[in-house]
């Protein structure tokens, strides 16, 4: 099945400011940017605020459609050539003004959500047990938005182009580990990366020696990086610490293998139901809403970005049978499940 066009509802944002080189690039590859963006229901004129936000699906799933319809099957690592560590916006002040990169992917760590909330960047173990090894993962949560491989080439372009901008290039870095299959031409990835590129990886990382992670910035400053964190402590809050994104977690996680239950829940996070309920609702929510959204969020992505039968994905969703599904999907959609994979839905904005 094709990518279709993903809906502007969906709950899971990233910054315009990713799609910074988007409409030049297609121009030159000879498509048509803006309908593209109508298409995913992206508006153009989020284009220029880049702090703008838009469905993390609706960009990844466009970027993969216009890789196939373009003939441009390396269009996440040109796209990434056009950018630097600018997309970032507030977090990239305190990154660039760093001690050290150890500090720099710290702050990139504690504060990628501002930039996307389905994104993490982390500092692991070395997932092929070198020693003296270190792996700088990218992580996209897929309980919330599919995986896409060139969002995922576009992240891990962009963030060796930034590490070697930082450094003045990237001695200790040994490969660049890609979950998928490749996508281009192997040699045209040693081009753009510089060193081996392992598909079929666990998890997409930037394999470097430790040492590295001790490298001093020229440009550290101080003064500058405590304004910028301030700056992020004081107007961004995460949302991966409240109660209701730990619900919603445990509920994506358990979707068609676990009763959707606020009992089931409050065991899983170990917490009495009642002292679960009262933290919801401090939170201006309920278990009975969380649900709710992480059933629509899913429905979406399952009946727009896959084949599974209906009556599968009302299993998989927790629905007693299929026509509890189909009321739901009404309800959220102003359609029916078979019209919402046609793409007719009544209640989604153009």
């Amino acid at each position: 099945m094709k990518p279709r066009a993903a809906a502007a509802g969906d709950t899971a944002l990233i910054r315009a400011a990713s799609l910074r080189g988007f409409v030049p690039l297609v121009e030159e590859l000879g498509g048509d940017p803006l309908r593209l963006l109508a298409r995913f229901r992206i508006p153009q004129s989020v284009l220029d605020d880049d702090d703008g936000l838009i469905s993390i699906t609706a960009h990844d799933l466009m970027l993969d459609t216009a890789a196939e319809e373009l003939a441009c099957p390396d269009l996440g690592l040109r796209l990434a050539q056009r950018q630097d560590l600018g997309i970032l916006g507030p977090l990239a002040l305190a990154i660039e003004s760093s001690s050290t990169v150890a500090e720099a992917l710290e702050f990139a760590t504690r504060f990628m959500f501002v930039h996307s909330p389905a994104l993490r960047i982390g500092v692991e173990a070395d997932p092929r047990a070198a020693t003296g090894v270190v792996a700088v993962t990218y992580r996209k949560d897929l309980r919330e938005s599919p995986y896409s491989p060139q969002a995922m080439e576009l992240g891990l372009t962009l963030l060796r182009r930034i590490c070697a901008a930082m450094l003045g290039g990237i001695d200790g870095l040994r490969s660049i580990e890609v979950p998928h299959a490749p996508i281009s031409p192997i040699e045209h990835y040693a081009e753009v990366f510089g060193v081996p590129t392992r598909f079929h990886a666990p998890v997409a990382a930037l394999r470097l020696d430790r040492r590295v992670l001790d490298a001093r910035f020229s440009a550290a400053d101080e003064s500058i990086r405590e304004v910028a964190l301030a700056h992020l402590s004081a107007n961004y809050t995460s949302p991966h610490g409240s109660t209701a994104v730990r619900v919603r977690g445990a509920l994506s996680d358990g979707l068609g293998t676990v009763s959707p239950s606020l009992p089931q829940v409050a065991r899983l996070l170990s917490v009495h139901p009642r002292t679960l309920q009262r933290r919801l609702a401090a939170e201006g929510t309920s278990f009975d809403l969380v649900l709710d959204d992480v059933r629509r969020s899913a429905a979406e992505r399952y009946l727009t970005t896959t084949d599974i039968p209906v009556a599968q994905v009302a299993a998989m969703l927790g629905f007693s049978e299929q026509s509890a599904l189909s009321r739901a999907v009404r309800r959220w959609f102003g359609a029916s499940p078979r019209s919402l994979r046609q793409g007719e839905s009544g209640n989604l904005s153009s």
